[in-house]
């Protein structure tokens, strides 16, 4: 019987699977130990809980402000009605000043008169009916030679012809517009051994009505070569660059060549 009870029972001989499950079962306890208490379960389900709490607070707050509302935001809600209110009348008063203003350039473009216009034109036209009757009943004692009227007229005429005189008379004391031009000339020596000083001279020796000779200068050409530079004012009715360059260039002795480096109206 005894043998019989020892065969069935194994745990003596498996004490080693024994003991390694014995040792893993101390670790896991120690490890659970080792856990700090808010990264429990218990810890976790207990935030859940405040924060499902806080939230609905949070919401009850939220709603009795939406079923109360403050007396700022009433102030605010007023103000706005009211400001609305302004804005459709000022809108409402464009839009009929739009309509009329519409209206008025349609007719203008058709053509038409102004209804304005049509009680101030039925006065004036009685008038003149009674003007046209009285004419009627005085034609027996008109001139019909129109001796009155010729005079008249003949007053007229002078009278035009006095004051035509007049504008022409203070038309002609007007100065004219005299029409002048800027012009720049480049005037070229035969070489390096020209004497610029007596080119300049010789040519400022050229003088005619409405030519007036300017400032002058030197300016680099070519292999120590240079043209002499000068501005002049001329009048376009009087003075042509054609006939200026002509005078120029018949200077044979220091110059070469005559163009134009700008023109410009004045």
């Amino acid at each position: 019987m005894a043998a019989t009870a020892l065969s069935n029972e194994k745990a003596w001989f498996d004490r080693s699977a024994i003991a390694n499950a014995e040792t893993k079962y101390y670790e896991y306890l120690s490890k659970i130990n080792s856990v700090p208490s808010q990264c429990t379960l218990a810890s976790e389900i207990s935030k859940a809980r405040q924060h499902i709490k806080n939230s609905l607070e949070r919401m009850d707050g939220i709603a009795a402000l939406a079923a109360s509302p403050g007396a700022e935001l009433l102030d605010r809600l007023s103000s706005v009605e009211k400001e609305n209110e302004k804005l459709r009348s000022i809108i409402d008063g464009l839009n009929n000043l739009v309509i009329d203003l519409h209206d008025r350039v349609k007719s203008l473009e058709s053509g038409k008169v102004a209804p304005a216009a049509k009680p101030a034109a039925a006065p004036a036209a009685a008038p003149a009916k009674k003007a046209a009757a009285k004419d009627d009943e005085d034609d027996d004692d008109v001139d019909l030679f129109g001796s009155e009227e010729e005079d008249e007229d003949d007053a007229a005429a002078q009278l035009r012809e006095k004051r035509l005189a007049e504008y022409a008379a203070k038309k002609s004391k007007k100065p004219a517009l005299i029409a002048k031009s800027n012009v720049i000339l480049d005037i070229k020596p035969w070489d390096d051994e020209t004497d610029m000083k007596q080119m300049e001279t010789e040519v400022r020796k050229i003088s005619a009505d409405g030519l007036l000779l300017g400032a002058a200068k030197l300016v680099p050409l070519a292999y120590g070569i240079h043209k002499l530079q000068m501005s002049c004012v001329i009048e376009d009715d009087k003075i042509s660059v054609d006939w200026l360059q002509e005078e120029i260039e018949k200077i044979e002795d220091f110059v070469q060549s005559v163009d134009i480096a700008a023109f410009n109206k004045i």
